[in-house]
């Protein structure tokens, strides 16, 4: 079992950054994928970005890509999202997410995950 625990998040300023961190219990952090997604009000839930085991490939959502940072540090079993130039459109619940399903790529569909965080609210005001 691996059970995630995301914290960081909080009430920012349009152009403000936070730093969103994603703590991971369980089995071998540096065997699967990490990834982010996010759920506005309403809507489904949304791929943010994604990390292979060993931090050298990530991938992006297109509304992200410029401004949001992905990163993992494996000795300490944690996960990051950098999230620069915030938007009010970035509101939404952050959820970070283990695939021990697909290892060996970087998986963008929520489908492809089988852990999930409890979620941390970011909310951007204009």
């Amino acid at each position: 079992q691996v059970q995630l625990v995301e914290s960081g998040g909080g009430l920012v300023q349009a152009g403000d950054s936070l730093r969103l961190s994603c703590a991971a219990s369980g089995p071998t952090f540096t065997s699967y994928p990490i990834g982010w997604f996010r759920q506005a009000p309403g809507k489904g839930r949304e791929f943010v970005a994604t990390i292979s085991w060993n931090g050298g490939i990530t991938r992006y959502g297109d509304s992200v890509k410029g401004r949001f940072t992905i990163s993992r540090d494996n000795a300490n079993n944690t996960a990051y999202l950098q999230m620069n130039s915030l938007k009010p459109e970035d509101t939404a619940v952050y959820y970070c997410a283990a695939s021990t399903i697909i290892t060996t790529t970087t998986p963008t569909n929520e489908d492809e995950y089988d852990y999930w965080g409890q979620g941390t609210q970011v909310t951007v005001s204009s």
